[in-house]
């Protein structure tokens, strides 16, 4: 998906009105320090697995490990983020992705991945 106008309804129309399968490209978060160094980036996709730190909200800085990510309503699932339901179930409270870091990545074969490896053979 391409967003060419530079009106911001319009970006925000793009957005929503994406595919499920275009939208794997607004999931990305902030690294940690520490995995900035390593990757040479600010920025990651976020995925199942992955470590996580809470920035902003009611669970601010609250840890643990994706267990789900919701393109279609922009959210996250984090394991230890549940709220209790009358009848003792427990639910997973949704996270906006841009409200977390990311301390710790799980396994990758992708080209962010492999970017510094890469840097090195060249």
């Amino acid at each position: 998906m391409n967003v060419q106008s530079a009106k911001p309804n319009k970006q925000r129309k793009a957005r929503f009105r994406a595919k499920i399968h275009e939208r794997g490209k607004y999931f990305r978060a902030h690294l940690s320090e520490t995995l900035q160094k390593q990757f040479k980036q600010k920025t990651s996709g976020v995925r199942k697995g992955d470590q996580v730190k809470v920035m902003r909200g009611q669970f601010r800085g609250k840890t643990g490990k994706v267990t789900g990510v919701d393109r279609k309503r922009f959210k996250l699932h984090i394991e230890k983020i549940v709220r209790k339901k009358a009848k003792g179930n427990e639910i997973f409270i949704p996270i906006a992705v841009s409200n977390v870091m990311i301390m710790e990545r799980t396994e990758r074969n992708d080209a962010a991945a492999s970017k510094p490896a890469a840097a090195q053979v060249k």
